[in-house]
């Protein structure tokens, strides 16, 4: 509309035919052609208004919803030197972080206020050359890992540690420390750093009309959980933020085994943001960019509407469907069974195969330590009973 209205203010009209036999007079005809001019000035001052409005509203829409984008610079954070160098140039690795303070909006959702931020969910997404698939790997929150030396949120320098659990480097030196101890653990380097918070994340999925997942056995609500039948059910964003934080009352009650649901739920919502025609409704689209951008940190080189645009257009070919999830291999500790270490042989080999940007071999999914019980829809590793509280 409005590229054909500006034609039609700036195009000089072709001259209009001599009346001829069967045609109105002359004067009839230019009284005709003064009132299509006229009708046709109008329409072009009012496209010209509503395109000066959409303008201006436009770059409000645009300036809020990029304001609501925080972001980390990556590279002044971690610095340079001593990263993995890139290995297939064309292949992206995406840490994505849930994280989960438990305060404020976030302890409204759940059982009240716990003092400090924590990352419960670590995901490494690895999108091949050719962006037509991808594997998401899963790194369970209990295990214990050496944290290197990092700069804190404030530029103060973290000493490092060794058996630390995985989920205590975000509390203790913040999202980029995360990427650097991921980048330790796999020697592969991570392009880009997405942090989605829990309470704008019940915002995104209420703004999709819910999520749909199925379960093969029932939860049972314990501790304060979601309290679910076994079958399929359409989740709000509380009982979707429930579900992500389910642990008792579900399959062994073991921190693997919930992973098993957050791979089933991130799944299920990927699926439902494709399904739904956001572009074709201008007024969903809004209410989704709102919600999806109030929960966000990325690193700086994503930390606008542009980029994320451009790598969103990037990701049209992977088909949540086809997605590969796997749980990072872990045993049991020897010493604190509640607890999980890296299975190194098959660890090494996933992550070989990440970084080459190879086909990740069944040997490299084999975890020691599994977990999870039955129930979960996913492509996580099969039930076992576990230790794990």
């Amino acid at each position: 509309m409005t590229s054909d209205a500006a034609a039609t203010a700036t195009t000089t009209p072709e001259p209009e035919p001599e009346p001829g036999p069967g045609t109105e007079s002359g004067t009839e005809a230019t009284a005709g052609r003064s009132r299509a001019s006229r009708i046709r000035r109008g329409l072009a001052w009012t496209a010209a208004v509503l395109v000066l409005g959409s303008a201006g509203a436009g770059w409000w829409v645009y300036s809020h919803l990029e304001g609501n984008i925080d972001s980390v610079d990556l590279d002044r954070a971690i610095g340079t030197d001593n990263r993995p160098p890139k290995v297939v140039e064309k292949a992206q690795n995406v840490l994505v972080l849930g994280s989960d303070s438990r305060a404020g909006a976030n302890a409204e959702l759940d059982h009240g206020n716990v003092s400090g931020a924590r990352s419960d969910t670590a995901m490494l997404v690895h999108i091949p050359e050719g962006r037509s698939r991808a594997t998401a790997v899963s790194i369970p929150r209990d295990t214990l890992i050496t944290r290197p030396e990092c700069k804190d949120t404030d530029g103060r320098t973290v000493p490092g540690a060794n058996r630390v659990m995985f989920n205590s480097v975000y509390s203790v030196a913040g999202p980029a420390c995360v990427v650097k101890t991921v980048e330790q653990l796999s020697g592969i380097r991570v392009d880009h750093f997405v942090e989605v918070d829990f309470a704008g994340f019940k915002g995104l999925v209420d703004a999709l009309g819910g999520v749909t997942v199925t379960l093969d056995q029932p939860m049972t609500g314990a501790k304060g959980g979601l309290k679910l039948d076994a079958g399929t059910h359409r989740l709000n964003g509380t009982d979707s933020l429930k579900f992500v934080r389910t642990r008792y009352g579900y399959g062994d009650g073991s921190d693997l085994g919930r992973i098993g649901l957050q791979q089933q739920f991130m799944l299920a919502l990927l699926a439902e943001i494709k399904k739904q025609d956001a572009l074709g409704n201008p007024a969903r689209l809004y209410k989704l960019a709102d919600a999806g951008t109030k929960s966000l940190t990325t690193d700086s080189d994503l930390a606008s509407l542009s980029a994320l645009a451009d790598f969103a257009q990037s990701m049209k070919g992977v088909d949540p469907s086809t997605m590969e999830t796997i749980m990072l291999p872990v045993a049991y500790d020897k010493v604190d069974p509640n607890r999980v270490v890296i299975a190194q042989e098959q660890a090494s080999q996933l992550w070989e195969a990440l970084r080459t940007d190879q086909k990740v071999p069944a040997s490299a999914k084999d975890s020691p330590a599994k977990g999870g019980g039955k129930g979960a829809k996913s492509k996580s590793p099969a039930p076992e009973p576990s230790p794990s509280a």
